[in-house]
């Protein structure tokens, strides 16, 4: 009980850091609480995301912003179709004066890589990119390079835009923590948003733009690294992981969980990393809202956000326009809670 006040300590004085780090994303980026707050939990766990929306919700934005204000270095790659591996990692370049052959390396040798509309990118890029993801290290020539320390891939894609996309191989996709939806903001939001860039642009006589306002470094690697290891000490109960379970066990056997009329919607269920990742993302959301320990709403707001990429659907589903959400939504609703 002693170990859970004094993290509970901890927890309170560093939840003033994380809120200087996200005055610093806002001054940017009105309204999106949830986006921002999915890109915490993805940089303060190392785990990938995948952000999914229309054009124009920010998403490049917010990820070029929290990049800003981390002292980590960034790199944004534009993926095309003519994109090509080497584009990506490096490859061995001839080096005249010495006579042999040197590792050239790409932008990936970054902490935070934003990967912009990556399913515009042909296999062969994926590929390259899935060890980067999973081994944090590349293979370029007969050499193997690690990659630097963190490492965090935050990719986007456009659900409405078909030609000229490739479809993620289930592989990758599963390397993602998090899959996040983008909806449009609120009208208010979009107001307060619209009257900033006006504001903006009358201060500076030319045309606003968001990039324009600045922003400030307020949090380091080693910073980070400390924020990180509170995360991993907050208090996991064994019912919470049991719930946790007993949520990825139902996407691969519903008639176990009484949900019979599930099964002939999921053609594969949830892998084991979405048990891990789903622990591991309701623990880093219960220390963002400054809890020593999780409880089961926790579970159920980030639950979306793992299993959603995760669940294969059928042939019936997408007959009767069945989603990943809409199933996911039976089981926080069947699945007792604890």
């Amino acid at each position: 009980m002693n170990d859970l006040a004094e993290l509970k300590s901890v927890v309170e004085q560093q939840s003033a850091i994380v809120a200087q780090l996200m005055a610093q994303i806002r001054r940017r980026i009105i309204g999106q609480a949830t986006l921002l707050e999915r890109m915490l939990i993805g940089v303060l766990t190392g785990g990938h995301i995948l952000l999914e929306g229309v054009p124009g919700l920010a998403k490049t934005l917010a990820v070029k912003t929290l990049a800003e204000s981390l002292d980590l270095s960034f790199r944004r790659v534009q993926f095309t179709p003519d994109l090509l591996p080497a584009d990506l990692i490096g490859t061995m370049v001839y080096d005249r004066r010495t006579g042999d052959f040197v590792a050239r390396k790409g932008p990936i040798f970054a902490n935070i890589i934003l990967a912009d509309e990556i399913n515009r990118a042909p296999a062969k890029v994926q590929s390259a990119l899935l060890e980067a993801m999973q081994e944090r290290q590349v293979t370029i020539g007969d050499s193997s390079y690690i990659l630097p320390e963190p490492f965090l891939v935050l990719a986007t894609q456009n659900p409405i835009e078909q030609e000229g996309t490739y479809q993620l191989p289930e592989a990758q996709v599963d390397r993602f923590m998090l899959k996040v939806r983008v909806d449009y903001p609120a009208r208010h939001e979009e107001r307060k948003m619209m009257d900033l860039l006006l504001v903006q642009e009358s201060a500076s006589g030319e045309a606003a733009v968001a990039e324009a306002i600045n922003v400030e470094r307020v949090l380091s690697w080693q910073q980070l690294r400390q924020l990180r290891s509170t995360v991993n000490r907050i208090y996991v109960d064994e019912r919470i992981r049991d719930y946790c379970l007993d949520l990825v066990m139902a996407t691969r056997k519903p008639a176990e969980y009484k949900m019979k009329e599930l099964a002939q919607f999921i053609r594969y269920g949830a892998s084991p990393r979405a048990s891990v990742y789903l622990v591991v993302a309701s623990r880093t959301l219960a220390y963002l809202r400054s809890r020593a320990y999780v409880i089961p709403e926790d579970v159920k707001a980030i639950c979306a956000d793992v299993l959603r990429h995760r669940i294969c659907l059928s042939y019936e589903a997408e007959a009767e326009q069945v989603t990943q959400d809409d199933i996911i939504k039976k089981l926080l609703e069947r699945v007792p809670v604890p």
